[in-house]
């Protein structure tokens, strides 16, 4: 026995010795057990997002093996009550099935249905943070647009399965994309015909194929640029929070193994029970109270999952335009809201670090991050960004807020129109003022040292209270300056002609200076000049509150 036992172990580890030598892999395990991974709270926002998706996978195989992707019409018979005798489609019919009488069906759904609510929350929030902290920099743009499309990506899977039960709330989300459809003008038509199989509600055919798109197309495309987003990010590194002794060029933290690893399985576990909490305890799109839908019926105070609340506040506010071109009519109001403005959006929202990185002109590494308040103008953006999105948000459900709050709809959809337009302008300025103010303050407080709570009688009777010198780490926080390597002069041309090169010229100096003439950064990071010596200022701090 013992010999088979040594025999066994030596022909273990000469077929591990050999793969070795063949693929290297001892040397790529050495090294990747001991990559260096920054700890912050910030950061597990998007082990969230991989969480939930991982969670969603989990679920949706479990879900599939009784969903019955079908739009062939069949009357109810099943064990809830109220519905026995419907008429309904079978996809219908297999969710009540899957809820009342599947071991454990109500759970998985419930537990399914979070997992996508949360997987967009964290994949927002996380774009968030990497967007006020500026970590979308070189080098890691292609990061941040293959996250962009994985939000957008992400926007339609949860549509795509919120749609599949086929009750009354989801066939009226699928009615209005149908109306988004026809609005394209010329294609518009036999786009909807080609994606329905025939004239809405054409479920029959459509059901089968959007089930395809969502259990098939949609999760590999996300499954493929998820993959491609962490293998980046392990090549690139993580990006860093300012502190003492940190610079761009280096990255410290916790080893993957066995730090890392052991903290990313708890916090899976974590999250799945949180998940399965919210599923035991807050009921989520209780079909079986909808009902199959009908053409001719509409739910009161129907509203969609958050993530496109937005859509449905922009077909809300939007006023009632059309134009007639040639026997075609072009519908304005559905076709600038639902089609135009989130494609404007999305596009936007990726092409952003390259458009700041015209602006600015900073074509450095960065691995450490940003204070918000030290990028006074990209947070303001940001900012208003999130009031105008708000904004639209809850614009999607300005006839449940009149009834609630007993007021004309009008008044709520003038007031969402006006909000459109002034929401972004005043939280910009809002915003960038107070940025600027912490700016300042830090400059103080750095110059003047930080409160201690002790009150000092002077020898002339007054009383004052002692400042203390900051820690290590925070002094790293409040030097801030300005990047004045990066503030471009304006323009002198000889001979002042409106050339196309010099108009381009103007246009970007004053993009430069509107993001960086009032902009301090933090020491070490942000956009300073990386050719000072350790200490990282050369005089310049001081002026930098002015």
């Amino acid at each position: 026995m013992a010999g088979r036992k040594g025999g066994a172990k030596a022909e273990l580890e000469r077929v591990a010795w050999g793969v070795n030598d063949r693929l290297g892999s001892t040397q790529f395990l050495r090294t990747s057990l001991g990559k260096a991974f920054p700890k912050h709270w910030s950061f597990l926002l998007g082990e969230i997002a991989l969480y939930s998706f991982i969670v969603l996978l989990i679920t949706g195989v479990y879900l599939t093996m009784f969903f019955k992707p079908s739009g062939s019409v069949l009357i109810y018979d099943g064990s809830y009550a109220p519905l026995r005798g419907r008429e309904m489609s079978e996809a219908y019919a297999s969710t009540l099935h899957l809820t009342f009488d599947v071991r454990g069906g109500l759970l998985m759904r419930q537990i399914h249905h979070w997992a996508a609510n949360l997987f967009l929350a964290a994949i927002s929030i996380h774009l968030m943070r990497i967007f006020f902290t500026g970590a979308f920099r070189k080098p890691r743009e292609i990061n941040w647009v293959i996250g962009t499309t994985l939000f957008a990506l992400a926007v339609a899977e949860g549509f795509a399965g919120y749609s599949l039960p086929d009750d009354l709330l989801s066939g009226t989300g699928l009615r209005i994309f149908n109306g988004i459809v026809l609005s394209v003008p010329l294609v518009g038509t036999y786009a909807s015909m080609w994606i329905f199989g025939g004239q809405f509600p054409s479920s029959e055919d459509f059901i089968p194929r959007l089930f395809t798109v969502h259990i098939l197309l949609i999760p590999a495309l996300l499954l493929a640029l998820i993959t491609a987003h962490l293998m980046i990010l392990w090549h690139q590194t993580h990006t860093i929070w300012p502190g003492k002794g940190r610079r761009e060029r280096a990255v410290s933290g916790e080893p993957t193994f066995p730090h890392f690893a052991t903290q990313s399985t708890s916090y899976f576990l974590f999250a799945f029970g949180v998940l399965a909490a919210l599923a035991t305890f807050a009921q989520i799109n209780p079909v079986w109270l909808y009902g199959p839908y009908q053409p001719d019926e509409v739910s009161f105070g129907s509203q969609p999952d958050w993530y496109v609340g937005f859509l449905e506040g922009a077909l809300r506010i939007m006023p009632p335009l059309e134009t007639n071109l040639w026997g075609h009519t072009i519908m304005w109001n559905v076709l600038l809201p639902a089609v135009v403005l989130p494609g404007i959006f999305f596009t936007l929202i990726g092409l952003y670090p390259f458009v700041e990185r015209w602006a600015t002109g900073d074509e450095r590494l960065h691995h450490l991050l940003d204070r918000p308040r030290n990028a006074a103008t990209r947070t303001a953006i940001g900012a208003a960004v999130i009031a105008w999105y708000g904004n639209l948000w809850a614009a999607g459900g300005n006839d449940v807020l009149a009834w609630a709050f007993g007021i004309p709809l009008f008044w709520t959809t003038w007031f969402f129109r006006a909000g459109f337009f002034v929401a972004p302008l005043l939280t910009f300025t809002v915003t960038r003022r107070v940025c600027l103010s912490l700016q300042r303050r830090d400059l103080r407080t750095r110059a003047e040292g930080v409160e201690s709570g002790l009150i000092s009688l002077d020898p002339g009777g007054g009383f004052h209270e002692r400042h203390e010198q900051a820690g290590p780490d925070q002094e790293a926080l409040q030097r801030t300056r300005r990047p004045g390597e990066l503030v471009a002069p304006y323009p002198h041309h000889i001979i002042p002609l409106p050339t196309p090169d010099r108009a381009r010229t103007q246009v970007r100096t004053r993009v430069n200076r509107f993001y960086l003439n009032y902009q301090s950064e933090s020491h070490g990071g942000g956009q300073g000049d990386l050719r000072h010596g350790s200490n990282g200022h050369d005089g310049q701090d001081e002026r930098d509150g002015e």
